[in-house]
């Protein structure tokens, strides 16, 4: 039985990678200090197969002795969050997650000279190609374009510098994987003081569907969009993205390599908002829509080039915008009649 440690288990993408690790049959640790959202409940959590583990991944002597007797890493602990999060968090994004990587990177290092660690699969972001002026994104652009903007997109970029040097110095075999718009359930509002507000409505300081989702449920006439809605971005089923990573763990032909995984769809702000309204309120009622100054950072196009994946890890990112909605409206309606949203 194959054993995974995976860092940042309870967060949004996590959750979803536990039970696709689970699903296959291997073994999980997940490790998580739960400072984005604090406890949340998993329908794996009493798995047998499973065992959490609350602590920070800056504790390298942590993450060592939880990758003893683990054969792969997913290093997926960060402090991560939507649009808003890059500027109310900016220092504090390039300086946590350096030191949760460099952690990170020391005890791979270790347990793969002495143990039996055979690879880390580093979750990357689509962000390393914030500043890019060219579409699609295809893997390699991101040495050759200038660097990211942003502190998290230049973080980011730095985390794929870390698995190429642990690899040249210490021969720790890598994989990256860059997931593009990750949409699905288990998002809250993350913790923290700051607020954002869009209109009357204060942000979930998460993404954009669930952020426009709210919106839309507290009843927001005309809905606020940032900008004008015309950036594209593609988004992808945390599903998918999970089935993509851990198949990227996995793949013999992924070692050393690097993947951008997402839906092979561009879809507009504005026709994803427009998407949500109707599902909301009826096909009858009239979509109104206004626009915000949008944030510094808010990328005007993320439009990745899907074929290396396809065709080294044959994975396609399948399902639907309709199909995703479908199942995260209701989820999102039931937070904020809770008061979690």
């Amino acid at each position: 039985m194959t054993r995974v440690l995976v860092t940042g288990s309870a967060g949004f993408i996590g959750g979803y990678l536990v039970q696709e690790l689970l699903g296959r049959g291997h073994e999980v640790v997940g490790l998580d200090n739960l400072s984005k959202y604090g406890p949340v409940a998993h329908s794996y959590d009493a798995h047998p197969r499973f065992r959490f583990v609350e602590g920070d991944a800056r504790d390298t002597e942590l993450v060592g002795a939880l990758l003893d007797g683990c054969d792969h890493f997913i290093a997926g602990a960060a402090m991560i969050g939507g649009i808003s999060y890059f500027h109310t968090y900016a220092y504090d994004l390039l300086a946590t997650n350096e030191r949760i990587m460099a952690s990170s990177c020391d005890a791979a290092i270790a347990a793969h000279r002495s143990g039996t660690l055979t690879k880390v699969t580093y979750l990357s972001s689509s962000m390393v190609y914030e500043s890019t002026d060219h579409w699609p994104s295809v893997e390699g652009d991101q040495r050759l374009v200038p660097p990211p903007r942003s502190s998290y997109g230049f973080q980011k970029l730095a985390v794929e510098y870390y698995a190429q040097a642990a690899w040249d110095q210490y021969r720790l075999p890598y994989t990256v994987v860059r997931p593009f718009n990750c949409v699905g359930v288990g998002e809250g509002r993350a913790l923290g003081e700051a607020e954002v507000l869009s209109g009357n409505v204060k942000l979930a300081m998460s993404h954009v569907v669930p952020d426009l989702v709210q919106k839309v449920l507290k009843g927001q006439d005309p809905l606020h969009i940032l900008g004008t809605g015309g950036q594209v971005r593609h988004y992808t089923y945390g599903g998918d993205l999970a089935r993509g990573i851990v198949t990227a763990m996995e793949h013999p032909a992924a070692r050393n390599e690097d993947f951008n995984l997402s839906t092979a769809r561009s879809t507009t702000v504005l026709e994803l908002a427009e998407l949500i309204w109707h599902k909301v309120k009826g096909p009858d009622v009239p979509f109104r829509h206004t626009s915000d100054e949008p944030f510094a950072h808010d990328v005007a196009k993320r439009v990745p080039d899907v074929t290396k994946a396809r065709e080294v890890l044959g994975f396609t990112a399948d399902t639907s915008l309709d199909t995703m909605l479908d199942e995260v409206i209701p989820w999102i309606g039931r937070a904020v009649a809770d008061g979690r949203l």
